[in-house]
C-alpha cells in the first residue's frame, strides 16, 4: 500500500474523532447494569449449581473486557470530550479492571508511538524476537522464550499474572515517574478497600468461586485480543530509519472480523488498524468509520478461525518479512 493511500485513509478516519456524550453515557449504562445483574445472578446460582455459575461467568467476563475498552478510550481522551470526565471514568473503572489508569495510559501511549518499530520493542506489547536474535540466545533463555510464547502460558497463565500481580508492583512501571507509581499504589489501596469489603461480606470461599472464573476468562480474552491485533503472519515491522507511524498502524495492525455480539463485548477493538491510525476515535464510532470507507474492511482482515492459526507464530523473519513459528524458522 502506497503512502498517499495511507494518508487518504488517515484523513478519512480523522473525521470520526468527535466523541458523543450521550453515546458514551449509554455505553456505560449498558455495561454497568448487566455486569452487576450477572454478578448477582452468579452469586445466587451458587446455591443451585456451580456449573451455572461458571456459565454466567463467561458473559460477565465479556462485560469486564467491555469495561476495559471504555477505560482504554478514556486513556486516549476519546470517550468523552471532557478530559476530566475521561479521567474520572477511567479511574473508577480501573478498580474493576485491576489496571492502574495513569500507568496504563502512559505505557499504552508509548505502545502507539513505537508499534512495529524493531528498534523500540518491549513497550506495552507482546515480546517478539527476530529469528537471528532467538538463535543467538543461550539455551536457557531460548527455553524461557518458548515458554513465554506458548499460547496457553501467554493467555491463561500470563494473563492472570499480568492483571493480578505484575500491575500491582510499582517497580515494574516502564519509564516510571511519581505520577505512574502513585497510580499503581492508589489503585492497590482501592482494591484492598473494595475487594476486602466483598471478602468480608461474602467470605473467602464464595468470593474466590465468583471472581476466579471472571478474572481467568477476561484476562485470557484480553491478552488474546491484544496478541492477535499485531501478531499475524503478514504483519509489518521496520527499523527506526524506515519506520512511519501511519504505515505501521495500517500494515502492522489487524482487522479482527468478529461476530456482532463479540464486537459489542469487545468495544469494536477488532478494528485495530483504524484505532492505530487514529486513536482519538471513540470505540462506538469505529464501525461507522469503516462503513464509510469499505476498503478498510479489506486490510489485514482475519476471522476467528484464521486467527487461531496465528497462535504458534513467535519470531519475526527479517528476510521474508513475516512472522513465523519456531519450526518455520
Amino acid at each position: 500500500m502506497l503512502k498517499d493511500q495511507i494518508q487518504e485513509l488517515a484523513v478519512h478516519c480523522a473525521r470520526y474523532r468527535t466523541p458523543n456524550g450521550w453515546r458514551a453515557a449509554g455505553q456505560i449504562a449498558t455495561t454497568t447494569l448487566p455486569f452487576f445483574a450477572l454478578f448477582l445472578a452468579m452469586y445466587f446460582s451458587l446455591d443451585y449449581s456451580y456449573w451455572l455459575t461458571l456459565a454466567l461467568a463467561v458473559p460477565t467476563a465479556g462485560l469486564l473486557i467491555r469495561f476495559f475498552i471504555i477505560q482504554h478510550d478514556c486513556g486516549h481522551g476519546s470517550f468523552f470530550s471532557s478530559k476530566l470526565a475521561n479521567d474520572i471514568t477511567g479511574r473508577i473503572i480501573s478498580i474493576v479492571t485491576l489496571t492502574p489508569y495513569a500507568y496504563w495510559r502512559r505505557a499504552h501511549a508509548l505502545h502507539h508511538a513505537s508499534s512495529a518499530n524493531l528498534d523500540r520493542r518491549g513497550i506495552g506489547d507482546i515480546t517478539t524476537l527476530t529469528v537471528e536474535e532467538y538463535r543467538a540466545l543461550p539455551f536457557l533463555r531460548r527455553v524461557g522464550y518458548r515458554i513465554y510464547r506458548n499460547p496457553f502460558f501467554l493467555t491463561i497463565v500470563g494473563g492472570v499474572l499480568h492483571f493480578l500481580i505484575i500491575q500491582r508492583l510499582p517497580f515494574t512501571v516502564q519509564r516510571s515517574s511519581w505520577q505512574m507509581t502513585t497510580s499503581v499504589l492508589a489503585l492497590n489501596a482501592a482494591i484492598v478497600a473494595v475487594y476486602g469489603a466483598l471478602v468480608y461480606a461474602l467470605g473467602w470461599t464464595d468470593f474466590l468461586m465468583l471472581f476466579a472464573p471472571i478474572v481467568v476468562v477476561s484476562s485470557a480474552g484480553g491478552v488474546w485480543l491484544f496478541y492477535i491485533q499485531h501478531q499475524f503472519e503478514e504483519t509489518h515491522w521496520s527499523n527506526e530509519e524506515e519506520w512511519d507511524r501511519k504505515t505501521a498502524a495500517v500494515l502492522g495492525s489487524s482487522y479482527y472480523d468478529l461476530p456482532k455480539i463479540l464486537d459489542w463485548f469487545t468495544g469494536n477493538i477488532g478494528l485495530h488498524h483504524i484505532h492505530h491510525l487514529c486513536s482519538q476515535i471513540p470505540n462506538y464510532r469505529l464501525q461507522e468509520c469503516m462503513a464509510a470507507k469499505p476498503e478498510l474492511a479489506d486490510i489485514n482482515r482475519m476471522t476467528i478461525w484464521e486467527s487461531l492459526k496465528c497462535a504458534n507464530l513467535a519470531l519475526w523473519d527479517e528476510k521474508s518479512k513475516r512472522l513465523v513459528s519456531f519450526s518455520g524458522a
